[in-house]
C-alpha cells in the first residue's frame, strides 16, 4: 500500500513538473544521462564500444550525485530555502529527483545483466564468478588474495571503542558483520573494509582461450574470513558510496597563499563531505543498513540497490574495454584531414601563414596540432617576445605546458591563468601552475570568486623587418591535446588586429585592474554576455515583426538562464524560427503552444562529446556568427570569465555555417526534444543515414560554399 501511494504522489508531481514552462536543470541532465545509456544499446557497435559508454554513464552519475545532488544537500543541511525550475521545494524535489535516479540505475543494471552480458563469451572474455572457478584457477585468485590483496586490507571496527571510521568516496566498500562466541555484551559488531583502489578491478585468467575476468570484490568476499579468526562472520555486504563535493572558496584580496591553503582544505573536505548517496548490492544486511542510515542522516530515497548478478560501478569495465587483446574489436579513430584554409603541410612556416589569412579549426577532425606548432615554434624562436594563455584543463604529461616552460627558460615573457579551481581537476592544476611559476611564468591563480573557463591565447612576436606581429588563438575547447581527440571544438588562429586588440585587453582585465570600453569582436562575461546575447535574440525578434528574414540557430552545452530562455520564448512567439542543438541539459520547453511553438531542440550524442559552442543570428541576410567557451548558464554569465567571439572571415563563417547545417542534418546521433522534456531518436523517414562523426572527415570546400540555414 505504501509503494503505491508512493508511485501516486511520484505521478502527481510528475504532473505539476511538466506543467512548469521550465524544465528543471537536474531532470534534463537525466534525460542526457539516457542517450549516453542509448549509446550502450546499439547493435552495430563493438560490445567493447558499448560498455565504454555503459561506463561514462556510471561516471557522469557519480559527478551528478557528487556536484548536482551535494548541491541541493547545501540547502538541505543548512535549512536553507531553494525552489526549482519546475516548482518543486527542496525536500519534495529531492525525493523526486532520487527516485529517478533510482529509476536510471536499475535501468543501467537490468539492460547490462539481460542484454550486454550474456554477448561476452562470444567476443573471447567472461567476468567469471569465484563459485566457477575450476580447482587449478581457484588456487591461482587465491594466491592473488594471499600475496597481493590481504597485505593491502585492514578492517576498520565499528563500536563502543572505536569511531565510526572515514569511508572513502566513489570507492568500493564491504561492511562485515560479526557475532563473537560468548560475548554476552555488543555482540555483534560491524567492520568495514576498502577495496584497494590501485589495483586493477578484475584478476585476468588467460589460459589460452576464453579471458576470464575475477572481480576484485568477488576475490574479498570468498577470503574475508582470513581477516576475522575465531569470530563468526554473520554478513558480508559491498556497497559504495557518493559523497557531497560541491564546495565554494571564500575568497578575499588577501595574499595568494591563504587562497591556495583554502583550496587544498576544500579538496580534503571533498573526501569526508556528508553522504548523499548509497549503493549496495544484493541483500544487504538490515541491521547493517539501519546503522548507516542513522550514521549518514540518509532514508530509502538515497539507496540504489544493485542486483548481485551485475556491478557496482561500471567504470571498472574500461579494464576491458582498454584491454591489448580487444584492440583491433574497438572503434579507431580516423586520422584527422587538414583544415580547410590551411591544406598546406610539411614546409609551410605557420607564422607566415597566419600573416595572409585565418585558420578555423575544427577538432577532432582537425588535429591540435597547428595550435601546438603555433606555441612549441614560440617557445623556441628568437624572435617572440611574449606568450599569454588562459588554461582551464590540461593533459597529464601536457606539451602545452612543456612549451611554456621552455619558453619561460629561454628568456619569453609568460604569463599564465591556471584556472585551479577546474573541477576535479583543482590537484593538476595545481601542481602545474606551480611548476610554472617556478620556471619564472607569472602565474595567475584564477581572479577573485570567478572560475576563468574562457580559451585564449596570445603570442607577441617582432619580425625580421621589426614589425610586431599579434597572433592569437580563441577556441571553445581546452588546451589539451589528448581530450581534443575525443571532443567536438571549435578554434580561430588569426593574426587580424581586430581579434588581437581585443584579446590583449581582456588579458589587461583579466591580469590586471582595466575595464576598457568596448570590445570590437569579444562579448564577454560576468561584463554583458547576457545582455549581448538577449539584444542579438531581441533583434531577431524585431526582424521578425517588420516582416523581415529572421532566424536563430545556436549549439552549445546546455541551455539554463531564465533570462535568455524568456527572450527565446519571446522571439518565438513573434515567428522567429529558432534551432537549438543543445547536447546536455536544456531548460527550455520546446513546442508548448502559445509559447515556444517555433522552437525545436534537439542534442547529438554518439562517439565524440560535443562541446563545441556556435550561436547564429540571421541579421536580416547579413549573418552575426560567435564561436567560443560560454554556454548559455547562470554560472557562465555570472561566475564565469567567458568569451565568445565574432567571426569576420566570409569563408570562416560558411565554415560555421555548414557546421550547424551538418549538426541540423544529422539523423544517425541525433535525438528531438518532446515538450515535457524527454527524448527520442530522430527518424530517418526515407532519408539516407548522415552521421556528422563521420561527414565532418569528409568535408570540402565545395560543400562549406552550398550550406545554407535559412
Amino acid at each position: 500500500m505504501a509503494e503505491l501511494e508512493n508511485l501516486e504522489t511520484h505521478e502527481r508531481l510528475r504532473q505539476q513538473v511538466e506543467a512548469s514552462n521550465y524544465i528543471s536543470r537536474d531532470l534534463s541532465w537525466l534525460q542526457f544521462n539516457y542517450r549516453v545509456l542509448d549509446q550502450a544499446k546499439h547493435i552495430d557497435r563493438s560490445i567493447f564500444d558499448r560498455l565504454k559508454f555503459l561506463a561514462i554513464t556510471a561516471s557522469n552519475l557519480d559527478e551528478f550525485c557528487t556536484i548536482r545532488l551535494g548541491s541541493l544537500y547545501n540547502y538541505l543541511d543548512y535549512g536553507k530555502e531553494r525552489v526549482d525550475y519546475s516548482g518543486l521545494r527542496e525536500e519534495t524535489y529531492r525525493k523526486y529527483l532520487l527516485t529517478e535516479v533510482q529509476r536510471f540505475v536499475k535501468d543501467t543494471s537490468d539492460y547490462y545483466v539481460q542484454k550486454l552480458k550474456p554477448l561476452f563469451a562470444s567476443q573471447g572474455f567472461i567476468i567469471q564468478q569465484y563459485v566457477d572457478l575450476s580447482v587449478e584457477d581457484t588456487k591461482k585468485v587465491n594466491d592473488y588474495f594471499q600475496s597481493i590483496i590481504f597485505p593491502m586490507l585492514t578492517p576498520m571496527v565499528f563500536d563502543n571503542y572505536h569511531t565510526f571510521p572515514i569511508l572513502m568516496n566513489n570507492r568500493l566498500l564491504f561492511g562485515v558483520v560479526t557475532k563473537a562466541v560468548g560475548e554476552s555484551q555488543n555482540p555483534v559488531k560491524i567492520s568495514f573494509i576498502q577495496v584497494p583502489h590501485n589495483l586493477p578491478r578484475f584478476f585476468e585468467l588467460n589460459n589460452g582461450g576464453t579471458i576470464q575476468f575475477v572481480a576484485i570484490e568477488d576475490i574479498i568476499r570468498h577470503n574475508v574470513h582470513h581477516l576475522f579468526r575465531n569470530i563468526d562472520i554473520q554478513s558480508v555486504n559491498l556497497f559504495r558510496i557518493n559523497r557531497n563535493g560541491d564546495f565554494t572558496l571564500d575568497e578575499t584580496d588577501e595574499i595568494e597563499s591563504n587562497f591556495l591553503d583554502e583550496l587544498r582544505t576544500k579538496l580534503r573536505q571533498r573526501r569526508t563531505g556528508r553522504v548523499v548517496r548509497l549503493e549496495v548490492q544484493g541483500e544487504p544486511d538490515p541491521w547493517m543498513m539501519r546503522l548507516l542510515k542513522i550514521q549518514w542522516d540518509l532514508d530509502e530515497f538515497n539507496i540504489s540497490h544493485i542486483p548481485q548478478e551485475s556491478l557496482i560501478d561500471f567504470t571498472g569495465l574500461n579494464q576491458i574495454v582498454g584491454h591489448k587483446e580487444f584492440k583491433t574489436k574497438r572503434s579507431q579513430i580516423p586520422a584527422p584531414i587538414r583544415p580547410l584554409n590551411f591544406p598546406e603541410s610539411g614546409t609551410q612556416d605557420l607564422f607566415e601563414v597566419l600573416k595572409q589569412r585565418d585558420i578555423l579549426l575544427h577538432h577532432p577532425y582537425n588535429s591540435m596540432e597547428p595550435v601546438i606548432e603555433l606555441l612549441e615554434k614560440a617557445a623556441d624562436d628568437p624572435y617572440t617576445l611574449s606568450i599569454k594563455i588562459t588554461i582551464y584543463r590540461v593533459a597529464k604529461d601536457s606539451r602545452i605546458t612543456n612549451a611554456l616552460l621552455r619558453a619561460a627558460e629561454n628568456g619569453k615573457h609568460v604569463s599564465v591563468l591556471f584556472e585551479v579551481k577546474a573541477r576535479f581537476d583543482e590537484e593538476n592544476n595545481l601542481r602545474e601552475a606551480q611548476r610554472l611559476q617556478k620556471a619564472g611564468c607569472f602565474v595567475i591563480y584564477g581572479v577573485n570568486s570567478l572560475k576563468t573557463h574562457t580559451k585564449l591565447m596570445l603570442i607577441v612576436r617582432k619580425d625580421e623587418d621589426d614589425k610586431v606581429y599579434r597572433y592569437v588563438h580563441l577556441s571553445s575547447g581546452n588546451y589539451n591535446e589528448v581530450t581534443s581527440r575525443l571532443y567536438v571544438d571549435v578554434g580561430l588562429l588569426t593574426t587580424k588586429e581586430v581579434y588581437a586588440q581585443d584579446v590583449s585587453e581582456f588579458f589587461n582585465v583579466i591580469t590586471g585592474h582595466s575595464q576598457p570600453f568596448a570590445y570590437r569582436n569579444l562579448i564577454t562575461s560576468p561584463r554583458d554576455m547576457r545582455i549581448q546575447l538577449c539584444n542579438l535574440v531581441k533583434k531577431e525578434a524585431e526582424h521578425a515583426k517588420q516582416g523581415l528574414p529572421s532566424g536563430i540557430v545556436i549549439k552549445f552545452n546546455s541551455l539554463q538562464d531564465k533570462e535568455l530562455i524568456d527572450e527565446l520564448y519571446a522571439a518565438s512567439q513573434a515567428g522567429v524560427k529558432i534551432k537549438l542543438i543543445v547536447r546536455g541539459m536544456c531548460c527550455l520547453r520546446p513546442g508548448r503552444k502559445g509559447l515556444s511553438e517555433n522552437i525545436e531542440v534537439r542534442s547529438i550524442v554518439g562517439e565524440y562529446l560535443e562541446h563545441s559552442r556556435i550561436y547564429y543570428f540571421h541579421n536580416a541576410g547579413e549573418p552575426k556568427l560567435y564561436i567560443g567557451s560560454a554556454d548559455a548558464m547562470v554560472r557562465s554569465f555570472d561566475r564565469r570569465i567567458e568569451s565568445l567571439f565574432m567571426l569576420e572571415d566570409d569563408f570562416l563563417k560558411k565554415q560555421a555555417i555548414n557546421n550547424l547545417y551538418y549538426n541540423l542534418k544529422d539523423n544517425v546521433n541525433a535525438y528531438v526534444m518532446n515538450e515535457d522534456g524527454t527524448y527520442k531518436v530522430k527518424e530517418l523517414n526515407g532519408e539516407q543515414p548522415f552521421n556528422i562523426h563521420k561527414e565532418f572527415f569528409r568535408v570540402t570546400r565545395e560543400k562549406v560554399a552550398q550550406a545554407k540555414l535559412f
